[in-house]
């Protein structure tokens, strides 16, 4: 009899679970592993495509997260239930290509979905409804629900929400996961997105000039508009003229 063959696993996980102290640990590992790529799956476990340099970049950061007294391991692994391997290459977007060498698709959706996301909306959700349905669903819904314990219903698509299908990767913020999966790639949208990010993760990453005026103008409308279909209303046009304003300088 032959021995069965078995195909090396496509994808390399690493699960950890960091000490309470030093508080400076969860920094250091979170933005570790934003610049090598690897992306969020569940809570602690994180994925990239199994090579030789990401099997190494994780095994020197599980090493340096058992050094500060935390657990880590690093395993390969096959998606059979939950999500599927096309879902995961989605998530790098399109530079990810597939075994055959073809650059996995961008996520499409049918025009008119349901798209839900928590309800007081600010910034990053403004601003993500926004871009949905002037750039990905013109037709799109929104529905505004409690923070947790929401299950959503069967077609329902969730944005900056626990466990959705669109939400923060690393440091970037909704908006911008959302340009990278839709493959939007005008570069005025990208620049609002650095100025949601700074207001939304409440730092100054990008520093862009407009940043403070604009957030001074979201707050206002967070401030007095109790209504969340009504504050993205109010903040459409302002992003209209953040775009208009970004489209119509000239590069540097």
């Amino acid at each position: 009899m032959h021995d069965s063959i078995v195909s090396p696993a496509p994808w390399l996980l690493l699960i950890h679970q960091l000490p309470p102290k030093p508080d400076y640990l969860r920094v250091k590992v979170r933005r570790r592993l934003h610049r090598i790529g690897a992306l969020p799956l569940r809570g602690s476990v994180y994925v990239l495509p199994a090579t030789e340099e990401a099997r190494e970049d994780f095994q020197w950061l599980q090493e340096e997260i058992r050094a500060e007294g935390g657990e880590a391991m690093v395993c390969e692994a096959t998606f059979v239930a939950g999500i599927s391997d096309e879902e995961v290459r989605a998530m790098f977007g399109s530079g990810l290509e597939s075994d055959d060498g073809v650059a996995a698709a961008l996520d499409r959706v049918e025009p008119g979905r349901t798209w839900v996301t928590r309800r007081d909306v600010h910034v990053d959700r403004m601003a993500s409804a926004w871009l949905i349905r002037r750039f990905i669903d013109p037709e799109a819904r929104f529905k505004f629900v409690a923070p947790r314990g929401y299950r959503p219903q069967a077609g329902e698509l969730r944005f900056d929400m626990l466990d959705a299908e669109f939400t923060h990767v690393g440091e970037r913020c909704t908006f911008q996961v959302l340009l990278d999966r839709f493959g939007v790639t005008d570069p005025a949208l990208a620049a609002v997105g650095e100025i949601v990010r700074d207001i939304d993760c409440k730092d100054s990453k990008y520093g862009r000039v407009e940043t403070q005026g604009f957030a001074a103008m979201i707050n206002a409308i967070a401030d007095t508009v109790p209504e969340d279909e009504e504050r993205l209303v109010r903040s459409a046009p302002l992003l209209d003229g953040l775009r208009t304003h970004f489209a119509s300088r000239r590069p540097s």
